[in-house]
């Protein structure tokens, strides 16, 4: 029987090899120049030591493919619509990664044997006529239905029926909650009036996108659009990963396995005071707008010259508790989740714990609370808000200890045990 390889590209770079073992195993092995380069691009974190050196130890895995590959396929309604159009089954992620190799998100690219761009004709094989064409062989994982896009000539988005070269992912709305694209696309405008790093954004009618693909059901309401941070302006692919990946857990555990404490000290190894100021702002306004899934996989590095990590530009920022109250954050801070108990007592906990300038990170932290009050007070009715968003952020403004912050004779709470 034929072995299964699907050789694993940085752009054109060769870094190693997926090997299929029969019976849903496979085994990860880096190539020999890569390994050997001193200069060579960064894969991941995760395959990187204490030291900085590379990892090469072979990795098998039983039924999933690694956690860093296992986290570039998409996860819910997406990879079951992606899987199906390929004749693939969404639990064999070895084939599904064959079959979504061409797009995947960051700089990474899997090739098949001989270049084939799906698996081979048997039981993992799409029927003939889904193979002419008809794969939509894109990949991000996420609660909507999301599609690489590019723009069209007259402004509006097109979804390509490759999917591949999109400078923009569509989030199409939302068919169980209301408003999410609008909702969005606000909190996301506002992170932007605070001095947080945001893509360019739109908020558009469906009938302004083309080509969408069938199979989709009946959807209602605007759609949202980011221009993809992983390409450059000409297509190029610029490598990203996300912290699921960097901390080597499967999507699944991406609320279990790590906390903000976990991030920013990794953060401030990799990108220094830049990276932990502008994660302590996005920390902060996301507690402010009631955000209770930044997960890791909500947080990504990026290697704009494919080796050094920074903190990509941000994304998926919405208020959640419009849909789903929660007394708490995706993640502890530190020692806890609650909003209650999110104070500048908790922060300097967690600057102590990850190694950071107590002071960078609290002074940033009332700054962001001060540009935050400012900018909602400017921008709240100029927002295509939708219904519950505003009274969210209001309860959060008084329920969360940061939002008095700003005011720096706001005593914080004694330390907790």
């Amino acid at each position: 029987m034929a072995i299964d390889v699907l050789d694993v590209y940085l752009r054109d770079r060769k870094v190693g090899a997926i090997t299929s073992l029969g019976g849903d195993r496979s085994i990860f092995t880096f190539d020999e120049a890569y390994a050997a380069d001193p200069a060579r691009p960064t894969l991941s974190l995760s395959f990187k030591d204490a030291m900085g050196d590379l990892i090469r130890d072979q990795r098998r895995t039983q039924t999933r493919l690694l956690p860093f590959f296992s986290n570039l396929l998409p996860e819910g309604p997406l990879r079951d619509y992606l899987a199906e159009r390929a004749g693939v089954k969404s639990v064999r992620e070895f084939y599904l990664l064959w079959a979504l190799g061409a797009d995947l998100p960051g700089a990474v690219v899997i090739r098949g044997p001989d270049g084939e761009t799906l698996p081979p004709e048997g039981d993992e094989s799409p029927p003939t006529s889904q193979r002419e064409g008809e794969v939509l062989r894109f990949s991000l994982a996420g609660v909507q239905l999301k599609f690489s896009a590019v723009e069209k000539a007259s402004g509006g988005l097109t979804v390509p029926a490759t999917g591949v070269g999109g400078d923009w992912i569509v989030k199409l709305p939302s068919t169980r909650f209301t408003g999410v694209s609008e909702n969005e696309f606000s909190m996301m405008t506002l992170a932007r009036a605070v001095g947080i790093d945001v893509p360019e954004i739109q908020l558009l009618p469906l009938d302004r996108i083309g080509g969408l693909p069938e199979g989709i059901g009946k959807l209602e309401g605007d759609a949202y659009a980011i221009r993809r941070f992983d390409r450059d302006g000409s297509g190029k692919r610029v490598h990203m990963e996300d912290f699921a990946q960097v901390f080597g857990v499967y999507p699944e555990d991406k609320y279990k396995q790590a906390s903000y404490r976990s991030i920013a000290k990794v953060l401030w190894v990799e990108t220094g005071e830049a990276g932990i100021t502008e994660f302590v702002r996005r920390l902060v306004f996301n507690a402010l707008i009631g955000n209770a899934d930044m997960h890791l996989k909500n947080w990504s590095v990026l290697y704009r010259d494919g080796v050094t990590a920074t903190l990509s530009p941000a994304y998926d920022f919405v208020s959640t508790l419009a849909y789903i109250p929660d007394d708490r954050a995706a993640l502890k801070v530190a020692r806890t989740a609650r909003w209650d108990e999110l104070d500048l007592d908790e922060l300097s906990y967690l600057a102590a714990k990850a190694g950071l300038p107590e002071r960078l990170v609290l002074t940033t932290a009332r700054e962001t609370v001060s540009a935050f009050r400012e900018s909602w007070d400017k921008e709240r009715r100029r927002l295509p808000l939708p219904p519950g968003v505003a009274e969210v952020v209001e309860r959060q403004l008084e329920l969360v200890p940061l939002a008095r912050a700003g005011d720096r004779a706001a005593p914080a709470r004694r330390a907790r045990a």
